[in-house]
């Protein structure tokens, strides 16, 4: 079994918590962390700031596509960041932590 981290950024902590409960519930994901962050970017040609919510999943690599549509279903952004990131380090037994709480 190959684990990714999935990245998605909300606007709100509610949403960000809504959407890692779902995936918790649903075995798509086995653990998510959730994390404070101001975000920089362009938007339609201007700067923004703002304040956001990071989760960072932890999955299955096959996940990726059933999270990925799940965080779409569930998100509030025209284009949410969904990003895959592969785990090429862990121990044996987070990684088995990862496959026995998640759906293949």
């Amino acid at each position: 079994m190959s684990a990714v981290i999935i990245q998605t950024t909300c606007s709100s902590k509610i949403e960000a918590k809504n959407i890692a409960k779902v995936l918790i519930d649903t075995k798509l994901a086995a653990c998510i962390q959730l994390s404070d962050i101001e975000s920089f970017y362009s938007w339609n040609d201007e700067f923004c700031s703002d304040v956001e919510t990071l989760l960072s999943i932890k999955t299955r690599k096959e996940n990726f596509e059933k999270v990925k549509s799940k965080i779409k279903e569930l998100h509030s952004y025209d284009v949410p960041e969904i990003i895959q990131i592969d785990i090429t380090n862990s121990s044996k037994k987070y990684l088995k932590f990862i496959g026995d709480n998640t759906n293949e």
